[in-house]
C-alpha cells in the first residue's frame, strides 16, 4: 500500500535531531542525494526478531543518568515538568505532534505520547540488524537521531512500516520524516528495498533543499547497562 500523496515540505523536524520542531531543515548533506548512497536489497525474513535483541529498553547509553525515553520526552515536549530531579518527566505538551499536526497532552502513566523509532526495530532487523553485534543494536534502539515523540495511535498505526508503506498524515512533516529515515539508515548501514528507495525519492524530490539531520550517539554502545 503506497501512501505517498503530495509531498509537502515544511521546516519542522530539522534542527539537527529527529524530533526538533522548527529551526533549519538540517545540518547534513542533501537528503535526496543520500538516498542513492543506501544499499538496495530485498527484505530478509523476520525470523528470530524480538525486541530484546536490541537490549534493555530505554537504556542510559549516553551515561547522563537518565533513561533514553525521558531524554526524548525532555527534548520534544514543551512545558516539561519533572517528578524527581531532572530525569523523570511527569508532564508536558507535544505541540505540534509531528505525525498528526495536533496537540497532545503528556501525563506520566496516562500518556497518549509514544517514543517512536523512526526506523522501526523490526524493519532494521529485516534489513541488516540481525547480523549486528549486540552493542550496535543497543545503540540503534537508543539513538536520539532515530527517536521521536509522537501521538500514540499514529505511531501504532505506523507499526514497523517503511517509507513505501506509511507516511505521516501531517504532510508538512513528510520531508523531515523521510530525511530522518535516510540519515539513520545511512549512519547504521541499514539497507532499503527498491520500493522504499523509490518512495523516498518521490517524497524528497518535492523538497530537494531538505538536508539530513545529524548527530545522535555513537553506533556502538556498552551492553549490560
Amino acid at each position: 500500500m503506497l501512501v505517498l500523496g503530495t509531498a509537502a515540505c515544511g521546516a519542522g523536524g530539522g534542527s539537527g535531531t529527529a524530533g526538533g520542531q522548527g529551526g533549519p531543515v538540517g545540518k547534513g548533506g542533501s537528503a535526496l542525494a543520500a538516498v542513492d548512497e543506501l544499499t538496495v536489497k530485498g527484505r530478509a525474513p523476520k525470523t528470530g526478531y524480538e525486541r530484546s535483541a536490541f537490549g534493555r529498553a530505554w537504556a542510559d547509553t549516553d551515561d547522563n543518568g537518565c533513561g533514553t525515553r525521558d531524554d526524548i520526552l525532555k527534548r520534544d515536549l514543551k512545558n516539561v515538568k519533572f517528578s524527581k530531579g531532572q530525569c523523570k518527566v511527569s508532564s508536558g505538551v507535544l505541540e505540534p505532534d509531528p505525525y498528526t499536526g495536533g496537540r497532545v497532552e503528556y501525563a506520566r502513566g496516562r500518556s497518549k505520547v509514544d517514543i517512536d523509532h523512526l526506523v522501526a526495530l523490526s524493519d532494521a532487523w529485516q534489513k541488516g540488524a540481525q547480523q549486528w553485534k549486540p552493542g550496535k543494536r543497543l545503540a540503534f534502539a537508543n539513538d536520539p537521531l532515530n527517536l521521536l515523540a509522537a501521538e500514540a495511535s499514529a505511531n501504532r498505526q505506523k507499526g514497523d512500516a517503511d517509507t513505501a508503506t506509511w507516511l505521516p498524515a501531517n504532510k508538512s512533516y513528510r520531508c523531515a520524516y523521510v530525511a530522518s529515515q535516510v540519515a539513520v539508515k545511512k549512519k547504521y548501514g541499514v539497507w532499503v528495498t527498491a520500493a522504499e528507495k523509490t518512495a523516498m525519492k518521490e517524497v524528497l524530490g518535492g523538497c530537494p533543499e531538505q538536508r539530513l539531520p545529524t548527530g545522535g550517539n555513537p553506533t556502538e554502545a556498552k551492553t549490560g547497562r
